[in-house]
């Protein structure tokens, strides 16, 4: 029977063994820091596929054509599953009010982010050298103070102090989302008013940077209708997912198993 190289039970399913080297090839589709994880990971998957090609078999279940339904060459044990699969796993298609109820509980995933144009001045230090970085807040509280009376002298001021390539652009950052950017600069980038200037040296891990907030966009949600076609999809995959695993389960409930238990686990061929 099959044994796990570090000493753990044989694993087999209905009687028939599952190689370790057969593991230990599979183990390689399974990437994880932990080695073990992904020996558990492979077992598991060379046993799920032994069960489901037992029970194609025990059906005659027959392939004419080896492709999936999106014309990819298959394998003929992947094509004898998938075959299996469409003939026992039936799932229905998400109707128009599914599809709108999941649309107005999940507005946000529709929504495009919000964006703001930034502009700055970097006076780059790292933070573990006190002396310089204490220099940097210093300077920078400096021009924003300099750029109170005169605003107008922002551009000029970045050319001639900013350590940052965007200097060379009067120190404009373009259009940003949350998340371009570091935290502390996201944190007063999307709470300052449109045309603000940060009254205070925004630190990061880059040094101190005086910033100056442009035009701001609210992000806006897709209609319903540009989105209909993508939820139903994600969701009719959702429910063959989840009808496959219970599928798998049902057959694992029937089968003599030695060295794990399928039953109650996701199956990895629908992760």
């Amino acid at each position: 029977m099959s044994e796990h190289p570090q000493g753990g039970e044989p694993i087999s399913v209905n009687g028939t063994p599952v190689p370790p080297e057969a593991i230990a090839a599979e183990a390689q589709n399974h990437p994880s820091d932990n080695p073990e994880t992904a020996w558990a990971a492979a077992a598991e998957a060379l046993a799920v596929k032994a069960l489901l090609l037992g029970e194609a078999e025990r059906l005659e279940i027959e392939v004419a054509e080896l492709k999936d339904d999106k014309g990819r060459e298959l394998a003929p044990e992947d094509a004898r599953i998938e075959a299996l699969l469409e003939q026992e796993v039936q799932t229905p298609k998400a109707d128009e009010e599914t599809c709108l109820r999941f649309y107005e509980q999940h507005k946000s995933r529709f929504t495009s982010p919000d964006l703001a144009e930034a502009s700055h001045i970097l006076f780059a230090a790292r933070q573990d050298d006190e002396t310089a970085y204490s220099k940097a807040v210093a300077d920078a509280q400096g021009i924003i103070a300099e750029l109170k009376d005169n605003p107008e002298h922002f551009a000029d001021l970045a050319k001639l102090h900013s350590a940052c390539p965007s200097a060379d652009q009067g120190g404009n950052l373009g259009q940003l989302g949350p998340g371009q950017t570091v935290d502390e600069f996201d944190t007063f980038l999307f709470n300052l008013e449109e045309g603000q200037l940060c009254p205070v040296p925004v630190k990061t891990r880059y040094g101190a940077h005086v910033l100056k907030v442009g035009r701001k966009m609210a992000g806006e949600t897709l209609p319903f209708e540009a989105v209909r076609a993508r939820i139903a999809d994600y969701l009719e995959e959702a429910s063959w997912r989840r009808a496959v695993a219970q599928y798998i389960g049902i057959l694992a409930g029937r089968a003599e198993l030695q060295g794990l238990d399928l039953q109650g686990n996701a199956s990895p061929l629908v992760q």
